[in-house]
């Protein structure tokens, strides 16, 4: 790919986000009732290609069942207050009434603050599990070797290891790091790891045994990462670069399929088709379902990030609410701004690009507009 020069000394790639690109129609169109929207990992079959973000102003444990029940997954947050509170309801309450951005970060570090109790992690799970629906949660790199026996004896079925930036070798000559390949090899459930924004990242974690690999760096709506640490990917480019580690890890091993999910940028309807089209297999949402009236943020939204003790690099964000969890995901809508029906509207962009499957849409023709 050509180079920019920035100045005389310095060069950088063009990189492109979701907002830059649109999907280009073809020659044929489909009936979107002929469409499939299904999507499959390891032995777990789902109606619409998605995970619910594991935050806390999403997914709830009945917030879980429910997106279960709709045919997606939600990931529980193993980190946040259903960990650490018996009913932290009261406290998403709090939070969701303080006025003051300033106040609530400094109030989110307090209440996280509260040390995460494994037989919580137990209960949480279980309460999942037990409703019949495909059970997933996470845990950050930092805290997978401590917690991840209490997550695996619980029962839950997809395992997700997510935090800011994930690499298959983090160095540190502080404490022993995780070993993302062997922890993953003596596992029993398939296992989602990342973000990852580079080819290269990815391919190391494809290499690690992973079912999944999640890419995003920076991009979500309540991230302040670009503007604390100065990094952030554009989701297109990094979509359609480790889908191409992918295909390149599916030579190397013979065949096996890495799904690749992309974390980030996601906050409206047609980011979707957009997000398949540069190669992702399914997609994690975060925002789009914290605009819902049941989430639990009550139309406030932040993550893991906001409350960070030394350096928050997220916030809480106002974003309100327009619907239902059923709603925003399968309609019907009454907005026009694609905050709702966001997988009738893959359906549709599918049907009008003539494609009736997801892995066939991946080959779709798109073009690039930027500075829109």
């Amino acid at each position: 790919m050509t180079e920019i020069e920035i100045g005389r000394g310095k060069r950088g790639r063009r990189a492109y986000s979701f907002d830059d690109i649109a999907v280009v129609p073809s020659r044929r169109t489909r009936d979107p009732k002929e469409v499939s929207i299904a999507w499959q990992i390891d032995a777990y079959r789902f109606e619409l290609p998605f995970l619910a973000a594991p935050m806390d102003s999403v997914v709830s444990p009945q917030q879980a069942i429910a997106i279960g029940q709709l045919g997606g997954l939600g990931v529980l947050n193993l980190e946040g207050l259903w960990t650490r509170y018996e009913d932290p309801r009261p406290l998403l309450e709090e939070i969701a009434a303080i006025p003051d951005e300033a106040a609530a970060t400094r109030r989110l570090q307090e209440v996280y603050a509260e040390p995460i109790k494994a037989e919580l992690i137990k209960e949480r799970i279980k309460e999942v599990r037990d409703s019949g629906v495909v059970t997933a949660a996470a845990l950050s790199p930092q805290r997978t070797a401590e917690f991840s026996k209490a997550v695996v004896d619980a029962g839950v079925d997809v395992f997700v290891i997510r935090g800011t930036t994930v690499s298959a070798e983090h160095v540190s000559g502080a404490a022993e790091p995780l070993n993302l390949k062997q922890f993953i090899y003596e596992l029993d459930v398939p296992v989602i790891v990342g973000g990852c924004a580079t080819y290269t990242a990815a391919l190391h974690l494809m290499r690690t045994g992973a079912a999944g690999v999640l890419v995003g760096f920076g991009g979500g709506a309540a991230h302040t990462t670009r503007g604390v640490l100065g990094i952030q990917v554009p989701m297109a480019t990094a979509v359609a670069d480790v889908a191409a580690a992918r295909r390149d890890y599916m030579d190397e091993s013979g065949g096996r399929y890495v799904h690749v999910i992309a974390d980030g940028g996601v906050g409206y309807s047609g980011d979707i088709p957009k997000a398949v089209a540069c190669g992702a297999d399914a997609v994690m949402i975060g925002a789009a379902l914290a605009r819902a009236t049941d989430a639990p943020g009550q139309g406030y939204h932040w993550g893991m990030e906001a409350v960070h003790e030394e350096l928050p690099r997220g916030k809480r964000v106002h974003l309100g609410t327009v619907g239902t969890t059923e709603q925003i995901l399968a309609g019907p809508s009454h907005t026009p701004d694609g905050t709702m029906n966001l997988f009738g509207a893959l359906r549709r962009a599918m049907a009008t690009t003539g494609y009736t499957e997801l892995k066939e849409f991946q080959r779709v023709e798109v073009t690039v507009n930027p500075g829109r």
